[in-house]
């Protein structure tokens, strides 16, 4: 949780960047991801120093003598607007090219950093930015990985290929019905700002974390009243650290600038070096660049892919297109999906509800390959509000496991998230405005008794938020997974007055607004 304090000194460089003529939020993003990786290079660079003081051995330097003038601790001590200008834009951005093509910091940033470029042109901006950065917490993990999230919060609208923020109350939800294990290779081959990899890295640490790991503190909100906050330090994951660093979260994207901030959300969070690459994973390409990934690669995937934008078909994936003849992105993301997870290997996939019930031979067809060759387990619907403002679009989520066959599906209706479904999403209390609780509880409770084997009529009612449907019945709808095709409405039978009550009540009501006429004409 970051304070109200932070809060409103980013607000405040904010408005700077926007007074300043950058007003694209990815752009000002952009911008501070920078300044935060030059501190952080500075940091791991004066830590690795100490240590071979103590140690009496050399380390991989990332700044040579002649590049010290760059260093962070260097940098924000220059007095002069200009020069500090004249060192970034001359100095450290030309460093950052160089450290990418050298991979002198590993690979992290070595595939997008060779396109930085620093877009601030005011050096006045500039000192205010470099003044703010030095001030966040970023050697305090908990507290970079919210300050991070805070900074995305202020995306606020849709890419122009229909990819846009989940919120965060979504993702985590989706994780939690998930369950990720501490062994699993995970990817989102569409992952923007990280937000499912984030956000399910945060789900382990606390999933892993002992009661001696698990602590309380308490913080100022912005309200400056103290609130209590729990930490969870994933002491338990100390075993597997390697895997969680090296090769736990995978994530692809055709967008540098979502790329450069994903790698650097992860990294806020406290994974070391996640594997984070430039591609578009629907091209034939990707299966020649990244072979172990394209192909049964995943024990799980979480995702939420664009929904539009343009589409090379000549660059599609042959493959892809003979699981499914098409050109629309989320038929073809799932189609991908499906290869890209192992035999065995689970999925949850936000998708457009016209996937659902789409009348076409392509929506039909992957439908039916995934309820005949695999196992889909759940449709969530979500309310159609759920994405604003960037968008309106009615969605659900797919949960599915590569292989054997589908034996009955469990849907759930969510109609509320504990926010308003309007452009403000204003956070709403009280019972009934937030299904997700219930959503999880139910998930959890339905998905033990199937894998034990045990009974689930439970959920036979279809007139109730959570019920399951047989494979008979969605194939017999030309596999037709809209909930409305089998939720069962109850309707109340309304008593009404007879028509001459009614006539009597408006004659009247039609006398008593003539003696009022009356009585107002007798005053003039």
């Amino acid at each position: 949780m970051i304070t109200g304090a932070l809060k409103s000194n980013i607000d405040k460089l904010w408005e700077e960047f926007w007074t300043g003529g950058i007003t694209n939020p990815l752009t000002v993003i952009e911008q501070i991801t920078f300044l935060m990786y030059a501190r952080l290079l500075d940091m791991n660079e004066t830590s690795d120093e100490k240590k071979s003081l103590r140690t009496k051995k050399p380390f991989k330097r990332r700044f040579n003598d002649e590049q010290q003038h760059i260093r962070w601790q260097n940098l924000k001590h220059i007095e002069s607007a200009d020069k500090l200008m004249v060192t970034i834009r001359d100095g450290l951005f030309p460093y950052f090219k160089l450290s990418s093509a050298e991979s002198n910091e590993g690979t992290l940033f070595a595939e997008f950093m060779k396109d930085a470029q620093l877009m601030i042109q005011k050096p006045s901006l500039l000192v205010k930015a470099v003044t703010m950065v030095d001030e966040l917490p970023l050697d305090k993990g908990d507290t970079k990985g919210d300050l991070y999230e805070y900074l995305l919060s202020k995306l606020t609208t849709a890419g122009i290929n229909g990819q846009f923020r989940t919120p965060r109350h979504i993702i985590r939800a989706i994780v939690d019905l998930m369950n990720p294990s501490v062994t699993d290779r995970i990817c989102d081959p569409a992952c923007g700002t990280a937000g499912f990899l984030n956000t399910t890295y945060e789900f382990m640490l606390q999933k892993y974390s002992s009661p001696e790991g698990t602590f309380t503190e308490v913080v100022t909100n912005e309200k400056g009243e103290g609130e209590e906050q729990t930490i969870y330090t994933g002491d338990l994951l100390a075993v597997h650290r390697k895997h969680v660093d090296t090769d736990m979260f995978h994530g692809f994207d055709f967008d540098a600038t979502m790329l450069r901030i994903a790698a650097m959300n992860l990294v806020m969070h406290g994974v070391a070096q996640p594997d984070i690459h430039y591609q578009d994973t629907l091209s034939q390409s990707f299966i020649e660049r990244f072979p172990q990934a394209a192909k049964e690669g995943f024990d799980l995937i979480l995702a939420n892919p664009p929904f539009k934008g343009s589409l090379d078909e000549e660059d599609v994936d042959p493959e892809l297109l003979r699981t499914v003849k098409t050109k629309k992105t989320e038929l073809l993301f799932v189609a991908l999906i499906l290869r890209m997870l192992k035999v065995g290997g689970r999925a949850a996939v936000i998708v457009p509800d016209g996937v659902l019930f789409g009348s076409s031979k392509a929506h039909q067809q992957l439908r039916k390959t995934l309820i005949e060759d695999n196992q889909l387990e759940a449709i969530i619907s979500l309310p159609s509000g759920v994405f604003k403002p960037y968008a309106g679009v009615s969605t659900a989520v797919m949960i599915f496991t590569k292989g054997g066959e589908t034996d009955k599906v469990w849907f759930y209706d969510l109609q509320a998230d504990g926010y308003s479904l309007d452009d403000k999403r204003t956070p709403l209390k009280g019972k009934g405005n937030n299904d997700l609780p219930d959503l999880i509880a139910q998930w959890k409770d339905y998905s033990s008794k199937a894998i034990a084997g045990k009974s689930v009529k439970f959920w036979a009612d279809k007139t109730a938020k959570a019920f399951k449907v047989d494979k008979t019945d969605i194939a017999s709808n030309k596999y037709d997974l809209s909930i409305n095709r089998y939720k069962e409405v109850v309707y109340e039978e309304e008593q009404y007055e007879s028509p001459k009550v009614i006539l009597k009540k408006l004659q009247k009501l039609e006398e008593e607004i003539m003696a009022g006429l009356f009585e107002l004409e007798g005053m003039l």
